[in-house]
């Protein structure tokens, strides 16, 4: 190369055709993942970085996962209304996608049929565009009774089989009725109940990714 000015011109061109391919490697190594939800995964009452996606892209990105988590979470939303907005969600080009809408489908003691129909719509849609899915459960307000409550649990669990789909069976496990890991309304996590959400759905989202690059 020679020496002076030449000779580190070429070495500065020569480190940066090498990088190139490293850095177009790492960034195709990236898994996004799409959170198809209701405000528990939109972070209701919370700052961004607080919220269901920020803490568990933060969570695997920690362990090691190069993670983008998209926000596909609308507050207030039914299954209706994932099933209505899906297409548009996918438009982002997601690897795998987290299902975790029905909340206001039991707030609202929608027909468990219906929101079997609504689910079972969406896991169709994501296996026809082969994004591996996480379906993940919910509990109905035990104020409509055991018989709707029960036909509500059962109706994620038939699904998650059907479709054979990586299956976490109730959302707010460990936060649900603690004062201290909710917001005053009782109903949304605070950050620490975030926290203890994603700590412990994280194995079920790498089973999640697994999947997806076997």
């Amino acid at each position: 190369y020679g020496r002076g000015p030449g000779r580190r011109k070429a070495l500065a061109l020569a480190a940066a055709a090498l990088l190139t391919p490293m850095s177009g490697r790492a960034e195709a190594s990236e898994v996004r993942i799409l959170a198809l939800g209701d405000s528990l995964t939109a972070g209701y009452g919370l700052a961004r970085s607080e919220g269901f996606v920020a803490q568990l892209e933060a969570a695997l990105r920690a362990k090691g996962v190069p993670a983008r988590v998209l926000d596909g979470g609308v507050s207030g939303d039914t299954t209706a209304g994932g099933r209505a907005r899906l297409d548009w969600a996918l438009a982002d080009r997601p690897d795998v996608a987290i299902v975790a809408l029905g909340g206001n489908d039991g707030l609202r003691a929608i027909p468990p049929e219906a929101t079997h129909a609504n689910l079972d719509a969406i896991l169709r849609r994501l296996a026809e565009r082969k994004v591996p899915a996480l379906l993940v459960g919910m509990l109905a307000p035990p104020n409509l009774g055991a018989e709707y409550g029960e036909a509500f649990r059962g109706t994620f669990e038939r699904l998650s089989r059907a479709h054979d789909v990586v299956f976490y069976p109730f959302f707010l496990d460990g936060v649900a009725a603690e004062p201290a890991l909710n917001q005053p309304d009782g109903i949304h996590p605070n950050a620490r109940g975030v926290a203890v959400m994603v700590e412990r759905i994280l194995p079920a989202v790498e089973r999640l990714i697994e999947k997806a690059r076997s």
